[in-house]
């Protein structure tokens, strides 16, 4: 049984050794960079924060410094050191792993975007040689002019990342675009800027959570899972370049804020049918879902009333169909088809046949017996097994399995 050290991407603290700027400009959502601050640490980014002078309109320059542990950067010029640290912004700069402008005004875009370089922010940003994001915010009629849409499409061209905006209530008290994404959603663009693109150009489809089988309008027959591990596998193969297509059952876990393309069904068969509808385009296909092996013959179309005096309820199952077998039987040309197993006894003999009889390329076997695994906990341990290869894991948290599994994929293609 082989272990393998897979140690490059750490899912408790992604951002661990990255130094992350942030630029932070006057606008009224600049509030919101503190929380953004928060988040980047908690993913174990180092932040340090850059601000134009009227940023420190909204939020004091104490409070991102005393948050982030570093000095903020808002001034080119210091008479009391004679401009010795003229030259700052190149040394900031070219330390960073990424600059991330979050409020981004009109002011500071039309400035990115014509050359303008006046400010602590532009001085930065116009000395880097990492990925910038631009997460604009503004009022609607301002964010919709031609001038700032015509300067957003300049940083685009020049190779900016510009994040779209939110819908909705502006500090103006008009409704419109202009809101300035929440933080969890940019973090996540920060995520996967800085995540290696390990399936860049690969089509990844994926089933997660139980299946529900109606016996009637208010009951039906499922399982205890949650759809944690399927939707980690989702969200790192997002960030590591693929597109993603996710066929959710009834799942409890939520789904990040990731632009996926998400299926909703709630049958085994209804599952079965987006699989097969999604199949020809996908190169990856993982199956993680619990689908229910068994459903009633017939579903009523009323309430099932209790009968007094009668104990037994007699109710006549049927097999539904089983997806990766199906699927298996498929003419798989560029497709890699990987399926989940759970298994109370004899695990990693009827893992290995569910392995070749359903013409799997690898399979992932989830034992009962592990306390901490399995369904409704964040963590698990796994074995990966191919027709030569058993790769045993720790119990690790759900994410990091994803990751090990995704890589393992990737090395595959």
């Amino acid at each position: 049984m082989e272990r393998i050290d897979f140690s490059d991407l750490n899912s408790d603290r992604p951002l661990k050794g990255k130094k992350i700027l942030l630029g932070v400009c006057g606008s009224i959502a600049a509030y919101k960079s503190v929380f953004l601050l928060r988040l980047l640490q908690k993913q174990g980014a180092e932040v340090q924060v850059i601000m134009t002078n009227n940023a420190k309109q909204f939020v004091t320059p104490l409070t991102f410094s005393t948050l982030s542990q570093n000095p903020v950067f808002s001034y080119l010029w210091h008479e009391s050191t004679g401009n010795q640290d003229w030259s700052q912004h190149v040394q900031i700069a070219q330390k960073a792993d990424l600059i991330l402008i979050a409020p981004a005004t009109m002011n500071t875009i039309t400035k990115l975007a014509c050359g303008i370089c006046d400010d602590a922010v532009t001085a930065t940003v116009f000395s880097a040689s990492c990925p910038i994001l631009i997460a604009p915010a503004m009022d609607k009629d301002m964010f919709n002019s031609p001038q700032n849409q015509k300067n957003l499409q300049t940083l685009q061209a020049f190779g900016y990342r510009i994040l779209p905006t939110e819908t909705g209530f502006l500090a103006s008290g008009l409704y419109g675009e202009g809101r300035l994404l929440e933080p969890d959603i940019i973090v996540e663009q920060v995520l996967f800027t800085l995540t290696p693109k390990l399936l860049l150009n690969q089509n990844l489809l994926i089933n997660v959570g139980p299946t529900q089988e109606p016996i009637d309008p208010v009951r039906f027959i499922s399982n205890y899972s949650t759809g944690k591990m399927g939707i980690a596998i989702a969200k790192w193969a997002y960030r590591m370049g693929a597109q993603v297509t996710l066929i959710a059952g009834a799942i409890t876990a939520e789904i990040p804020p990731i632009p996926i393309q998400v299926v909703r069904v709630q049958t085994a068969n209804q599952m079965f049918q987006a699989m097969l509808e999604h199949f020809p385009k996908a190169s990856i296909i993982i199956g993680t879902a619990a689908v229910a092996d068994f459903k009633p013959q017939f579903s009523q179309n009323q309430k099932i009333k209790k009968i007094d005096n009668q104990e037994i309820i007699n109710l006549v199952l049927t097999q539904n169909p089983d997806i990766l077998l199906e699927l298996g039987k498929q003419k798989k040309t560029h497709q890699k088809l990987v399926g989940f197993a759970l298994e109370t006894h004899n695990e990693l003999e009827n893992a290995k046949k569910k392995l070749l009889k359903k013409n799997l390329d690898w399979i992932v076997l989830n034992s009962t017996q592990e306390k901490g695994a399995t369904f409704g906990h964040d963590t698990n341990k796994v074995y990966f097994i191919s027709s030569n290869q058993v790769i045993e894991t720790e119990l690790l948290p759900k994410e990091q399995i994803a990751i090990q599994l995704l890589q393992i994929i990737a090395s595959m293609h």
